[in-house]
């Protein structure tokens, strides 16, 4: 799944246009392998784009929950203080081992 799609149902305010087109150009990038088009596959692209987001729509108008709605700034705030914490704790992290992630020359040692 692409990374950059984030969930769009159940929020409050209810996900825009423009967030749901945004989340289909990622689906569409993500499966054609084209981050831009060329010229020759802009129409295809673009009618994948406006048929992903028109069947996005209709899937967000028919979902039925129980659940409470998500406020967007809460769950902004969330993200924001867990990455926050995910980068906060890259410090105590012994980088002395090479691994397929870290260069093997990018040497971090902690000093107690």
């Amino acid at each position: 799944m692409c990374r950059n799609i984030r969930p769009l149902y159940n929020f409050a305010p209810p996900a825009t246009d423009d967030e749901v087109r945004a989340a289909a150009l990622q689906f569409v990038r993500k499966v054609s392998g084209f981050a831009k088009p060329s010229a020759v596959n802009e129409g295809p692209f673009e009618r994948a784009i406006d048929a992903i987001a028109a069947s996005t729509r209709q899937l967000l108008a028919e979902l039925a929950t129980t659940a409470p709605q998500r406020d967007r700034a809460v769950e902004a705030a969330k993200a924001k203080a867990a990455l926050g914490m995910h980068h906060g704790s890259e410090s105590l992290i012994d980088h002395s081992f090479p691994s397929r992630y870290t260069p093997a020359r990018r040497r971090v040692y902690i000093h107690a």
